[in-house]
């Protein structure tokens, strides 16, 4: 299971060069896991509500070519994998009209409470995901 969303470049994400500036494919990533887990019925501020929140313990990121301005790229997210505490998302996003490969990246996530102490990915969660 996949989640593909577009995203419009805007002169705000890009550097003096008109390219998207490097730590904007964070943003990118966040998003695209935050609209794959509401695709599943999984709304990230729901979950902290019950106590559930997710935080970013590694994330790597492959730079292929430059997204620019006036661009329109794709950001296809997926669960690579699951353990009793963490999910690994990977993430590819591509020109949305030439299909030319910009980034693939991963991020890992590790599940905790509110007090930051490592739980359990919930069981409900871990049926619908994958």
């Amino acid at each position: 299971m996949s989640h593909t969303m577009d995203v419009k470049i805007y002169y705000e994400d890009t550097d003096c060069g008109n390219v998207v500036y490097y730590a904007n494919y964070l943003k990118y990533m966040e998003r695209g896991r935050t609209e794959f887990l509401a695709d599943h019925g999984f709304v990230v501020s729901e979950l902290a509500d019950r106590g559930t929140v997710f935080v970013v313990v590694r994330a790597e990121i492959d730079y292929r070519s430059s997204a620019r301005l006036g661009e329109t790229i794709v950001v296809k997210t997926w669960i690579a994998e699951k353990t009793r505490t963490s999910l690994l998302f990977s993430h590819a996003m591509t020109d949305k009209a030439s299909g030319r490969l910009i980034a693939e990246a991963q991020a890992r996530l590790v599940c905790v409470d509110p007090h930051g102490k490592i739980k359990r990915v919930p069981a409900d969660m871990g049926e619908k995901i994958l």
